[in-house]
């Protein structure tokens, strides 16, 4: 919120000389309050402004384009990735998310925590392969970095910690099954309270699933974290749904482009993307991704959300949760549209974003 002090204007000045020197002080007063007011947006905050994010991964192909694209971002400080179960093992997410750190030459600079190895209730469901077997597309690495290079940390730990050492600055970036963040806020009810913001990739709006009948993978993959999170977290929450993600794809001569970059950025990820690309432009993927076949990094909307306020131009604004029963919707998001719920807090629901600049921060990462 901006607070406006201002000192008036004295109507009873004695000269004109006195009330021109009133009248321009007030003038530069209002320029600069004007300033002030251009650099904020959409969730009242600057896009412009230097941001602090974590980021909670299940480290697949998509995690991998989110985190690249933070990277890159010049007015953006990573404060930690956070790993959990969900495109792959949590060990081979932690694998993944130090071979993309590796790959930006940031290995050295952002820690990585080791999370949940498997949602609060039930089993662990198969991703479904969509990103290979270990997440980054079955590419072999001779070079992959050791995962003695882990913090020995846990990432809830890691999670609560950093929030704390920095109220009110932290933007959280979820893109993978919400256990960490369920777990956590059962640790610390107080941290949602501490945080500028939580960006979530998962949900979904229409009923349409990429995991079950009615069931997004991220929420899905733990129905009942989810819930914690939607009723728990009562921060500004954005909320980047499938089905979202599909009417914003990319053309793959975007695509092709983007890989087609003369840098080793580029080439890391034609590797670990060719994978996701073959399975994408199957018949079975172009009827799931609801508007036929091209580039969908669900995670990198959320990011880009969190790293730029602007990039978000159309959203709802509804109050959320999750069906934890029923044989085919288990897992789907629910949106109350009317109020039956009785809930204060709504979320953010992402409905039209910049594409042009979204295409810029994608080729930015890869740069």
């Amino acid at each position: 919120m901006i607070h406006l002090y201002g000192t008036g204007i004295i109507r009873r000045a004695s000269t004109l000389c006195s009330s021109w020197r009133l009248l321009s002080a007030d003038r530069r007063w209002f320029q600069s309050v004007r300033r002030n007011t251009l650099s904020f947006s959409h969730s009242a905050t600057g896009s412009r402004m230097s941001k602090k994010l974590l980021v909670d991964v299940d480290c697949g192909v998509d995690d991998a384009q989110a985190i690249m694209l933070a990277l890159a971002a010049p007015n953006v400080q990573l404060l930690g990735i956070t790993c959990v179960h969900g495109n792959t093992t949590v060990e081979n997410v932690c694998k993944n998310t130090l071979r993309v750190l590796q790959a930006c030459n940031k290995l050295e600079v952002i820690p990585v925590f080791k999370g949940a190895a498997k949602p609060i209730l039930g089993n662990t469901i198969n991703a479904g392969g969509f990103h290979g077997h270990d997440g980054l597309g079955d590419a072999p690495d001779s070079n992959a970095p050791d995962l003695d290079l882990v913090q020995k940390e846990g990432a809830v730990s890691a999670m609560i910690r950093i929030v704390n050492e920095n109220p009110g600055e932290v933007s959280l970036v979820a893109t993978a099954p919400l256990t960490n963040l369920a777990l956590a806020v059962r640790l610390d009810p107080s941290l949602p309270s501490k945080l500028r913001g939580l960006y979530i990739m998962g949900g979904n709006t229409e009923s349409r699933g990429n995991t079950t009948v009615c069931g997004e993978f991220n929420f899905a993959a733990d129905p009942e974290a989810a819930y914690v999170v939607l009723n728990d977290y009562h921060c500004p929450t954005y909320l980047a749904c499938w089905e979202f993600t599909c009417y914003s794809k990319l053309s793959w001569e975007f695509c092709d482009a983007w890989l087609a970059q003369d840098t080793d950025k580029a080439r890391f990820m034609a590797r670990i993307f060719r994978h996701s690309i073959e399975a994408s432009q199957t018949e079975h993927y172009e009827k799931e991704f609801v508007t036929g076949s091209g580039l969908i990094s669900c995670d990198s909307y959320a990011m880009a959300a969190a790293v730029d306020d602007s990039f978000i131009l159309e959203s709802d604004r509804y109050p959320v949760s999750v069906e934890l029963t029923g044989t085919h919707t288990r897992g789907m998001m629910v949106v109350d549209t009317v109020g039956f719920m009785k809930k204060t807090h709504k979320a953010f629901i992402m409905k039209k974003v910049d594409l042009k600049k979204f295409e810029e921060m994608m080729m930015a990462a890869l740069k």
